[in-house]
């Protein structure tokens, strides 16, 4: 009796593909712009969270008889948190994944910023903001993380760029709604819609943010996950294909590795350099953000003039950066921002001098100033995320922000400081102008070790 043996299965071809390879040769296209508006909503509801109390802090002030000295400690408490966020929160997306963190802590930041609309006292709206701040601190560097990794080579610097104007796009939102909402509906009705807004975003997140690549890949089902994304940006991306991620090995490494990693031989200089820029930058940034309004509004300015001073030091932030990211890109990114911070030192001494001139004088000063100082903030986020490779990136970018807030914590609490102890504004701001000197010299070695 014969006996028919079936005919054994044909093997599939497995074909090995560089992740790298599929992200830098794609051209543009829609599901590279998906990523840009996701990414760009948290980070512009990150920017009007942020800014939000800077406006709505001298209307606490009065209604609770606060004195001027007082404020530092409430500007100051979300940019502590934001600190804590970088340092502590944000390593944990190499464990959990980027997607899972930015989901968890948009909803954190909004919920706990509804919470601040009920705080009675300071002592409440200090801790709330403390740990809204937290939330804040932990989703930028896992936004950054996703959309420099799905970002091609060629176009790094200015995805993190463009995502960054929406972070600067946010703080302009917050002073004008602040001009509409504080004086009709009063400052809690402020956090309210600083809070509710991120709780809707986060129902988009969850259907449309994906997961890091990189991260799948070391999941159990990673590559056919990891596939499906891909096919998005290659359709004809075979469906056998064995994806290879050249950083797989160096990936793995747990988050205190990666952290020691900063420090050895390779990288200790370059992140010492780094740190100074972040450093020394967000001093000046976040003493112009949270002391402007209050410093034009003590020498007689109308409101509106407060707001235009404050939000045009945003705007040329987003106009700058039109220029810088791609700057970065075909030229240097070093060279570019060096020569930003130190132009940027001298529109800083030039607003402490036109702060009791004309209204024109005050907000084109205004709007320079913020072209070097919000536009170079947003651009040493993508010097770091071009300066570490893709198995750091999350930590390097995080620990460089969490180190930048003890600038970002210092300025804002010396200024009030200075000006309540009778220390004249532009004395300040030649302070502030001094900050970004070191920045501007520090970026500059930094691009002499790796040129």
């Amino acid at each position: 009796m014969s006996v028919n043996v079936p005919p054994p299965h044909p093997q599939v071809q497995t074909e090995e593909v560089r992740l790298a390879d599929v992200i830098d040769s794609r051209p543009l296209g829609r599901f590279h712009y998906l990523i840009l508006f996701l990414s760009g909503a948290v980070m512009f509801l990150d920017g009007f969270d942020t800014q939000s109390i800077s406006f709505a802090a001298p209307v606490i002030a009065k209604e609770w008889g606060l004195p001027v000295a007082a404020l530092g400690p409430i500007l100051s408490a979300a940019i502590v948190g934001l600190m804590v966020g970088y340092l502590v929160l944000s390593p944990l997306a190499n464990r959990v994944g980027h997607r899972r963190v930015v989901i968890v802590c948009t909803a954190m930041f909004g919920s706990l910023t509804l919470a601040s609309a009920l705080a009675m006292e300071p002592t409440h709206i200090i801790a709330l903001r403390f740990l809204t701040g937290a939330g804040l601190g932990a989703v930028i560097p896992s936004v950054v993380s996703l959309t420099s990794e799905f970002a091609p080579k060629r176009r790094r610097s200015s995805f993190v760029m463009f995502i960054y104007c929406w972070l600067a796009l946010g703080f302009v939102a917050a002073g004008i709604a602040s001009g509409f909402i504080i004086p009709l509906l009063g400052w809690r009705m402020m956090l309210v819609v600083g809070g509710l807004v991120p709780l809707v975003l986060v129902g988009f997140l969850i259907r449309y943010l994906p997961e890091s690549p990189r991260f799948l890949l070391r999941e159990m089902d990673g590559q056919k996950r990891v596939r499906k994304i891909l096919q998005r940006l290659q359709p004809d991306l075979p469906a056998a294909a064995n994806l290879i991620d050249d950083e797989e090995n160096t990936a793995s490494k747990k988050t205190k590795t990666q952290v020691a990693e900063l420090f050895g031989r390779k990288w200790v200089t370059s992140t010492i350099l780094l740190w100074l820029a972040f450093v020394a930058n967000l001093a000046a940034f976040y003493s112009i953000q949270s002391w402007l309004p209050t410093i034009v509004g003590s020498l007689g300015r109308a409101p509106e003039i407060v707001i235009a001073a404050t939000v045009l030091t945003t705007i040329g932030g987003i106009v700058a950066a039109t220029a810088i990211g791609p700057a970065m890109d075909r030229i240097s990114p070093f060279a570019t921002l060096g020569s930003v911070y130190l132009l940027g030192a001298v529109f800083v001494v030039a607003l402490g001098a036109v702060l009791g001139a004309g209204t024109e004088m005050l907000l084109v000063t205004a709007f320079f100033t913020g072209a070097c100082v919000t536009g170079g903030q947003m651009s040493v986020i993508a010097l770091a995320a071009v300066l570490y490779p893709p198995h750091m990136r999350s930590v390097g970018v995080g620990w460089a922000l969490g180190m930048g807030r003890l600038g970002g914590v210092a300025g804002p609490l010396l200024v009030g400081i200075a000006l309540g102890g009778g220390i004249a504004p532009q004395q300040v701001f030649l302070v502030m102008a001094g900050a970004l000197v070191i920045a501007g010299v520090s970026v500059l070695v930094l691009g002499r070790m790796h040129r």
